[in-house]
């Protein structure tokens, strides 16, 4: 889903790891990170299960 350096950025600005790293700590706790893009934006959805 994320790729890990991945990045729309230009030059050396950034490595494109902070949603992959998110994605994988969320994961880690059992819960799950949802993404959705339209044409007003991008929705990030965090669930964490107790």
């Amino acid at each position: 889903m994320l790729q890990p350096f991945f990045t729309t950025k230009k030059g050396t600005s950034g490595t494109g790891l902070g949603l992959s790293i998110t994605h994988d700590i969320i994961k880690a706790h059992g819960g799950s990170l949802d993404v959705k893009t339209d044409s007003s934006g991008t929705n990030f959805t965090i669930t964490l299960n107790p």
